[in-house]
């Protein structure tokens, strides 16, 4: 089948991109105070850091696969820095907002690359998606079409599952107060600080 790679990525991207851990908290975080956009650019961000580890994958990229997972410690480290500063963030913001107005491109900007920067800090994710091809009977490497096919489906995949959310959470928010509004940036700041936390002990 002509789609097949295709679909594979597709599937691969929603069984294996749901929207968990930190980005995750992100996204919700940023679609409560911001809302639909600002929390599917988060998402976005994730999915397209995901793409590019699925690229190294399924175009058998070792030179940089060995190179990221051989440096996965500082890259890490990297990346659980980058966390507790959004979570300082997150916890000390003192202005509140239940719309979109306040924000523009260079705060989606802003949201995007953050978001990318702390999902891209984990190199393990190269395994983790070399087992989902595996899973899914995709086995050597792919033909530079057949390749190109199953990254975009993986793109995709994840894609639906951030839209989903922020879809989900913007319909919730709208019985939120200022006052839940601040609870809840502290508690995703604190759940930053948790993943971090855990990505230091994992790391070191």
């Amino acid at each position: 089948m002509i789609i097949e790679y295709f679909v594979n990525g597709v599937l691969i991207g929603l069984v294996f991109g749901m929207p968990i851990g930190a980005v995750g908290a992100m996204s919700i975080q940023r679609t409560i105070n911001h809302g639909v956009v600002a929390g599917f650019i988060s998402g976005a961000a994730s999915s397209l850091a995901d793409v590019l580890y699925a690229c190294v994958g399924a175009f058998g990229l070792t030179v940089i696969s060995d190179f990221l997972l051989t440096y996965q410690m500082p890259i890490h480290l990297i990346g659980a820095y980058l966390m507790i500063l959004i979570a300082i963030r997150m916890i000390t913001k003192k202005e509140m907002m239940l719309s979109t107005e306040k924000a523009d491109v260079k705060d989606y900007l802003k949201m995007f690359l953050s978001s990318f920067a702390v999902a891209i800090t984990n190199p393990a994710a190269i395994i983790s998606f070399l087992f989902a091809f595996s899973v899914f009977g995709i086995n050597g490497t792919p033909g530079f079409i057949d390749g190109i096919q199953l990254v975009t489906g993986v793109f995709l995949g994840t894609l639906c599952w951030w839209l989903l959310l922020v879809v989900l959470v913007n319909f919730m928010k709208k019985k939120l107060t200022e006052k839940w509004l601040y609870r809840l940036n502290v508690l995703f700041g604190l759940i930053l600080i948790v993943f971090s936390c855990c990505v230091c002990i994992k790391t070191l």
